[in-house]
């Protein structure tokens, strides 16, 4: 059996996966107590997929019953530069670093499938692959398979990649380990730096995150207004958050990606803020064609935009925000509103007279006048 895992191993790494571990296919009590208690306080959020799988996301057998072996494979996805520091240049979009090419869900199930084939040829078992579609914990199972240690932060961490790896699981109806889950060792100690950076303070305590109050949240998966007292803490983030990643100390044993699908499209590197604020729907299509930025669609997206435009100090940008205050979308006019009285409270006087009346969004409404509450308290300053 040991040769068996072996030869796992080596087609594994044929295929670009780093990081290879296996666990029985089985999750502690505790890690499923912490998921009912993450949904039960109402922390996920607006994410309702995670509440109506919860039962099958507790246990990989709830999943499939025949699961006996877990696989887990990791592929390094390390950034050339400290994504940080984009977080200066607040005249572009700072994209989280795993979004910044194409999808990689699409590269590493089409991995994982041939591995599955291979594997069945071996065992005559059956396997199922997952790749962070389907309702499994992966990030559990990584730490039970010794590939990391489960951090502060509530990512994986890992000795050699540090905070990037993308995850792969393969289950097999077929037992190929007899002895228990892996020993792992949290290498964390007092660090509590993945804590302290976060802009919007949205870790409740160590290994506890409230996914409302997260940027990766909000600007990904939170499809309606973002509420006002998070809109400066997001910055110039318009797809994701690294911070808590890329402030690990592990880092320095991150290696830099060499998987050209995982490198950074060059008109992502430093994109620029006026020009994703100009896209139409048929535009945003084909300009994130094939990227995960896609799913979020255009108007979410340009909500963003809006939000990273109103943090600029940019003036230069005041035409693209009094542009898109006619925009068909209301979720684009709120954050337009927003990201005028920012920029300039002057023309947000001018436009306000103009539009307000006009307005038939409540939402918008509210926006206008809440925002010219603050311009008339900043002039009385």
């Amino acid at each position: 059996m040991n040769n068996l895992l072996e030869k796992i191993k080596n087609k594994a790494h044929d295929l670009n996966f780093h990081s290879i571990g296996f666990c029985q296919a089985n999750l502690s009590k505790d890690i499923a107590k912490h998921l009912k208690e993450f949904v039960c306080e109402g922390r996920h959020g607006s994410m309702q997929w995670l509440a109506d799988t919860i039962e099958r996301r507790s246990h990989p057998k709830n999943m499939w019953r025949s699961a006996q072996t877990a696989i887990i494979l990791g592929s390094n996805y390390g950034p050339e530069k400290n994504p940080l520091n984009n977080l200066k240049l607040k005249n572009i979009g700072n994209i989280s670093v795993y979004a910044k090419n194409k999808d990689y869900h699409k590269w590493i199930k089409g991995r994982l499938k041939n591995l599955a084939s291979w594997i069945i040829s071996k065992t005559k078992g059956d396997v199922k692959v997952f790749v962070d579609t389907a309702p499994l914990m992966e990030k559990p199972l990584a730490e039970a398979a010794g590939i990391g240690w489960l951090g502060k932060h509530t990512n994986l961490v890992s000795r050699d990649y540090g905070s990037w790896l993308f995850l792969g699981v393969i289950l097999l109806d077929t037992n190929l380990i007899k002895n228990k889950d892996k020993n792992y060792q949290n290498l964390c100690g007092t660090c509590s730096k993945c804590l302290d950076i976060c802009p919007t303070n949205a870790f409740i305590s160590p290994y506890k995150l409230d996914a409302r109050k997260c940027i990766s949240y909000l600007t990904i998966e939170h499809k309606g207004h973002i509420p006002r007292k998070f809109r400066n803490l997001i910055g110039n983030r318009i797809y994701g958050c690294d911070d808590c990643l890329a402030i690990c100390p592990w880092n320095k044993y991150a290696k830099k990606s060499n998987n050209l699908s995982f490198l950074p499209r060059e008109d992502l590197k430093y994109p620029s803020l006026h020009k994703l604020s100009t896209f139409s729907d048929a535009q945003f299509r084909k300009f994130f064609s094939g990227s995960p930025i896609k799913r979020i669609g255009r108007n979410q997206f340009i909500r963003n935009i809006l939000i990273s435009i109103g943090n600029s100090s940019d003036k230069s940008l005041l035409t693209d925000v009094i542009r898109l205050l006619d925009d068909n979308s209301s979720l684009v006019r709120l954050v337009s509103v927003w990201a005028l009285y920012k920029l300039c409270p002057q023309s947000f006087l001018i436009e306000i007279n103009k539009r307000i009346d006009e307005e038939n969004d409540k939402e918008v409404v509210n926006e206008w006048l809440e925002s010219k509450n603050e311009v008339d308290k900043s002039l009385c300053l």
